[in-house]
């Protein structure tokens, strides 16, 4: 069984950073498409942007040359670096891990941006 735990999440103002990270249990992460998604409230999931084992990474245009998507293999961690925040970009950001045909979430960390 994989397990995600995210952190990172806070209350910021517009305009700083945060960094979250998702620490991945197991030993076959490098081989993982990971993901972040998040989801506002009253609005459906989105992706927010994905990795995938080659470091082809992928983003959703309203998060393009803000935030960057990163993972370090070693330590089995995915970060999503945040810069520039708005509070459009208030929502809970849940780490995902997929496989072949299996995806795993981790439990969500709430991000909030104030204006």
């Amino acid at each position: 069984q994989v397990q995600l735990v995210e952190s990172g999440g806070g209350k910021v103002q517009a305009g700083s950073s945060l960094r979250l990270s998702c620490v991945v249990s197991g030993s076959i992460f490098r081989f993982a498409i990971m993901g972040w998604y998040r989801q506002a409230p009253g609005k459906q999931r989105e992706l927010v942007a994905d990795d995938t084992p080659g470091g082809i990474t992928n983003y959703t245009d309203s998060v393009k040359g803000r935030f960057t998507i990163s993972r370090d293999n070693a330590k089995n961690t995915l970060y999503l670096q945040m810069n520039s925040l708005k509070p459009e970009d208030t929502a809970v950001y849940y780490c995902t891990f997929r496989l072949i045909r299996t995806t795993y979430w981790g439990q969500g960390t709430q991000v909030t941006v104030s204006s």
